[in-house]
């Protein structure tokens, strides 16, 4: 086979995707076709045209092509035989430097793996100068590994990680040096939006206000949920990635409880290790909440495996069985199931909020569709009662002239008893230990007494 240097004139829009499927698949709780669609969707998710897609059986992985001889030419046939003929095969899997170089040359078009796929995502979807930021960082950090490969040709013409374009700009930087240099330099403005996150969480924990963070796979949901909780306007779209930049409002709970609701980046299997080390600082939100809601897509086929890989990443951020803050897990998308699979969810979700502990490896359930707005006030009932679980009464004594600390414990605390006296306001209520204290220094001359 002659080898030719593949023209910017074919379509780059127009792509082939390749699912390696492995023995140690048999494994995974997901099958091969699950895998095959999410890929799918991945590539659809920045606007590419799916033009064939395949799952192949692996009986080894070849270390020079991953494929054997005889795929490879086969795709290669492919390829030439469409008109026009796509410049893009994405293989569903994570390739050596050799092996994604000897793929290109082979199929005479570019390619693709996982990790690639995902940081070309991201890098289109980033919108603030902090997800911009982490997406390069990530994208350099995935360079530096692979500069074995010859990247002359992949010029830059649109958005995103850079692995996409034609021609338009300078070719990707190479040289060990400047990546090295670009890395650093990042790295640094990363630690500069990081030590302003902190500032903001500090300030956060001095409100009285808890966190919620929502976290789950991507694509279960989240934003749609926090659009509904929020009445605020987060991208929702039933696509992978719709939501990238970390979100935070203010909600106020039908109980009256105000709460700060966190929407995070959704996490996928496989998800390249550049790109949690890059997220970290914008992960931390959910290191920081006092209440986790993982959203899951219950009516997917794969949701039991979804929830696995969204563990795996909570563990690589330091959230493990372990933890002791309280989970709710939100049970999603139940307007896409009949009614007899939703009144039997129900039924379980009721029978194990009785006697779950309400932590990440037993959470309390709710079944919800965010979009229908079904079951919403049973979610607000049980955050209220996560976040109340641990609330200790208080009595105290507040002068009538002393309006604002009144205001302060009624915005704050759950009031159980109320008196006017000649010596004041008599109040007894509920609040945390973490409210009390914020009182005491607010307002140290009004005395607050432990009842139980």
């Amino acid at each position: 086979m002659t080898d030719k240097t593949y023209s910017t004139e074919k379509l780059i829009d127009h792509a082939y995707v390749i699912q390696p499927v492995r023995q140690e698949d048999n494994k995974d709780l997901r099958g091969a076709e699950a895998r095959l669609n999410e890929a799918i969707g991945l590539a659809e998710a920045i606007d590419l045209v799916v033009v064939h897609h395949e799952s192949v059986r692996l009986t080894k992985r070849r270390p020079a092509t991953l494929f054997g001889q005889g795929t490879v030419d086969r795709i290669r046939e492919m390829l030439d035989g469409s008109s026009p003929r796509p410049s893009l095969v994405i293989v569903d899997s994570a390739l050596t430097p050799v092996q994604h170089r000897n793929l290109e040359k082979a199929w005479d078009c570019k390619v693709l793996d996982r990790t690639a796929l995902i940081l070309e995502i991201f890098g289109a979807r980033a919108q603030t100068k902090e997800g911009t930021l982490q997406v390069e960082l990530a994208h350099l950090s995935f360079q530096r590994s692979r500069l074995v490969r010859s990247w002359t040709h992949l010029e830059r013409q649109r958005g995103g990680a850079g692995f996409l374009g034609g021609p338009g700009e300078r070719q990707i930087e190479s040289d060990r040096r400047v990546l090295a240099e670009k890395i650093t330099r990042l790295k640094g403005q990363i630690e500069q939006v990081s030590r302003t996150r902190n500032l903001q969480r500090a300030k956060r924990k001095k409100a009285p206000h808890p966190v919620v963070a929502l976290v789950g796979y991507t694509n279960a949901g989240k934003s749609t949920l926090f659009n509904r909780m929020t009445s605020a306007s987060v991208m929702e779209a039933d696509q992978l990635f719709a939501t990238l930049d970390p979100t935070m409002r203010a909600v106020d709970l039908p109980s009256a409880t105000r709460i700060i609701l966190s929407d995070t980046v959704g996490f996928i299997s496989q998800l390249p290790t550049q790109l949690v080390a890059a997220f970290r600082a914008t992960l931390e939100e959910v290191n920081e909440a006092d209440l986790i809601l993982h959203v899951r897509d219950i009516a997917h086929e794969d949701s039991d495996a979804q929830k696995r890989d969204v563990m795996e990443v909570l563990s690589e951020l330091g959230i493990d069985d372990t933890d002791s803050r309280p989970v709710i897990e939100v049970w999603n998308k139940v307007d896409c199931l009949s009614e007899e699979r939703v009144t039997e969810l129900s039924d379980i979700a009721e029978r194990r909020r009785e006697v779950a502990i309400g932590r990440l490896s037993d959470p309390w359930p709710v079944t919800v569709s965010a979009i229908k707005e079904i079951g919403l006030e049973r979610l607000y009932s049980e955050i209220d009662r996560a976040l109340t679980q641990d609330y200790r009464s208080y009595a105290t004594i507040v002068p009538s002239a002393n309006g604002k600390a009144i205001a302060w414990l009624y915005a704050n605390g759950e009031i159980t008893e109320e008196g006017h006296e000649e010596d004041g306001m008599h109040l007894v209520l509920r609040m945390s230990d973490k409210i009390a204290g914020q009182f005491e220094k607010r307002y140290p001359d009004v005395p607050l007494k432990l009842v139980s």
